[in-house]
């Protein structure tokens, strides 16, 4: 596996391959790897010529006290497992490479960008479109993958390329769970055992969901937005202390905007403070 830390470097190498006719793919991540992000790689792997996995803990995407400076990192085991995993560049840049200039031209994210995360975090995706969009130019990818986990991500970034005409193939990796049923991510890592625990409503709301909804269609009966709001709603421990709803949403998948009615692909997202860590998790209600 090729180590490339300068953004030209990169930019080198992967427009040479490009002229050789090779396909790209691209797994961006902010490091502290763990089965999810793995799973992206398995998934790309076999589908493209050159496989590139990024680690940049994104500054940008981070708001002003948000966990920057303490996001988890381990750049000898996140290297040793890319190198397990078949990747053939792992791209490992220092912050003056990603952002050069003052003064950095950066990306309006769409409308939809404006709810869920995007609410509780204003710059949230502006930061990741912005790094990503270089991140993209920088390894003339022709496929890029990114975890279903974070919902709204991918649909924000499956509307960029659209808008910007960028003509990548953007796919989506399905959620990777641990074996109690939590949503792997980095941030596990801060959870005390207890915090841990109560996590877990978050997988289990969203099972009680699908159980609803595939019950009131066997039974042919007609089940409401509001209905399966309020009874998510009432499997989350939101009088345990410690414990802090940011939202609960049933959306259209595509456009994540209110879901006026239910069917299959309908996605019900919700984002939950356990201590003093902001857990998401989201799940179409038949997956």
């Amino acid at each position: 596996m090729q180590i490339i830390e300068s953004a030209s470097g990169l930019l080198s190498e992967t427009q040479r391959y490009r002229r050789a006719g090779k396909t790209i793919g691209l797994v961006p991540t902010m490091g502290y790897l763990h089965q999810g992000h793995l799973s992206l790689v398995e998934y790309l792997r076999p589908k493209v010529d050159i496989l590139i996995t990024s680690i940049f803990v994104n500054p940008t995407q981070f708001g002003p006290s948000e966990d920057l400076d303490s996001y988890p990192r381990d750049a000898t085991g996140d290297l040793n497992k890319l190198r397990a995993a078949g990747v053939d560049i792992a791209f490992t840049p220092e912050l003056a490479d990603m952002y050069p200039e003052r003064g950095e031209v950066t990306v309006t994210p769409p409308t939809l960008a404006t709810r869920l995360c995007g609410a509780s975090r204003p710059t949230h995706f502006a930061g990741v479109c912005t790094v990503v969009l270089k991140l993209f130019g920088l390894s003339n990818c022709t496929d890029a993958i990114f975890g279903e986990k974070d919902y709204q991500q991918l649909q924000v970034l499956r509307a960029m390329n659209r808008q910007f005409f960028l003509g990548i193939n953007i796919h989506g990796g399905p959620i990777v769970r641990e074996p109690t049923g939590l949503a792997m991510s980095s941030r596990n890592a801060y959870l005390s055992a207890r915090e841990r625990e109560l996590a877990l409503c978050l997988n289990r709301a969203l099972r009680e969901a699908q159980q609803l909804f595939e019950g009131s269609r066997k039974r042919k009966e007609h089940l409401s937005v509001e209905r399966l709001r309020t009874h998510v709603l009432s499997g989350l421990p939101l009088s345990e202390v410690g414990v802090a709803l940011d939202y609960l949403d049933i959306v259209d998948p595509t456009t994540l905007e209110p879901a006026e009615t239910l069917n299959a692909d309908t996605r019900v997202i919700l984002a939950l403070h356990v201590g003093k860590t902001r857990l998401i998790d989201n799940a179409a209600l038949i997956d």
